[in-house]
């Protein structure tokens, strides 16, 4: 087990190597960049002093050379301009349309990204494994189609949608406002309890709204490859010899549903960041979400740059996390793996 965790330890290291470049490449494959779409407007005005000051923030951040040494000095394996050494040594770059660094910038929003996330994941497991089971234990009982008729209604239903539903309700019938993360009082203020507490309150309207259709379609998954198990030859053969249902349902068939289950770690934390911008303008969530989308707008490579590099390293870390656990609840995945070296 320790060799196996140590070897998807190290496949991380390259893995993320690669997606930085492709993440790079994508970005820089637009014409222009920020700074040139400004100078552009600028020459349009007359304003030669700002002119001159977007010409010499493109020798300071070393946009004036080449692709491939922007890359490295972004990366910080080769030297960079002054002042940007790069993510290796911890400076993301400088976002030219806050005026200020990278770092500072997705802070807040990354932590509150991550919270958001979590939270998330933790609700649509908590929820959706008990359901799953009962659903496919009791096939076609009146909970089975209940739960499947809900199911259904949170597939189809927009996520977006739900938020604005929501708001509505709660204006109208309780005279309150769920959106943002946490009471005004609170933004930009130190973490104390008060406003931990009131993240706390805040989340779960955003927690429900988002991990909806999630939790509907994990549901369906483990409900569907429970009843395959449970169709089983062994299954039968374990029954015929008077082993209990509850028993026999804990020790194999769930064993065996669980795993597609938990591969989808991996899939679910990028997804709540990039599946849940549109929630995130609803709500007025403070997230990583609407502002990727405003920095891939107006071409801020280095905020963009910065925002996909989080959500590779969270796919990376939701697939070891998976794999891992995938190792521990199934030996036949480790064993195979360690065999196939």
């Amino acid at each position: 087990m320790f060799k196996y965790f140590v070897h998807r330890v190290l496949i991380m290291i390259p893995t993320l190597l690669v997606i930085s470049a492709l993440t790079f490449i994508i970005i820089q494959l637009p014409p222009g960049d920020y700074l040139s779409n400004q100078l552009q407007e600028l020459k349009a005005t007359g304003d030669q002093a700002a002119m001159e000051k977007i010409e010499f923030l493109r020798r300071e951040y070393g946009l004036d050379r080449p692709m491939l040494e922007q890359y490295a000095a972004w990366l910080g394996i080769w030297p960079g301009p002054d002042g940007f050494n790069g993510i290796l040594q911890g400076n993301l770059g400088w976002s030219f349309e806050y005026q200020r660094p990278v770092g500072e910038v997705v802070g807040d929003r990354l932590l509150m990204s991550l919270v958001l996330n979590f939270s998330v994941i933790f609700f649509i497991y908590l929820v959706s494994f008990p359901i799953g089971v009962y659903t496919a234990v009791r096939q076609y009982s009146i909970g089975d189609h209940v739960m499947t008729f809900v199911g259904y209604i949170g597939l189809a239903t927009p996520n977006f949608l739900l938020a604005l539903i929501l708001l509505f309700l709660a204006k109208k019938y309780f005279g309150i406002s769920i959106g943002g993360l946490m009471d005004e009082q609170f933004i930009g203020e130190p973490w104390s309890w008060p406003k931990l507490r009131s993240v706390i309150e805040h989340l779960i309207v955003p927690v429900i709204v988002i991990g909806t259709s999630g939790t509907a379609g994990m549901i369906r998954r483990l409900r569907a490859n429970l009843l395959d198990e449970l169709q089983k030859q062994y299954v039968v053969t374990a029954r015929a010899k008077g082993m209990k249902n509850s028993r026999l349902l804990i020790k194999y068939p769930l064993r065996m549903a669980l795993n597609p289950f938990i591969a989808d770690i991996g899939n679910l934390l990028p997804q709540m960041i990039s599946g849940s911008a549109i929630v995130a303008v609803v709500m007025s969530l403070p997230t990583a979400g609407p502002m990727l989308v405003s920095a891939l707008q107006s071409q801020d490579q280095y905020l963009a740059g910065s925002f996909l590099l989080f959500l590779a390293f969270l796919t990376v870390v939701g697939m070891f996390i998976s794999d891992i656990a995938l190792a521990i609840l199934d030996p036949r995945i480790r064993i195979g793996a360690e065999g196939a070296r």
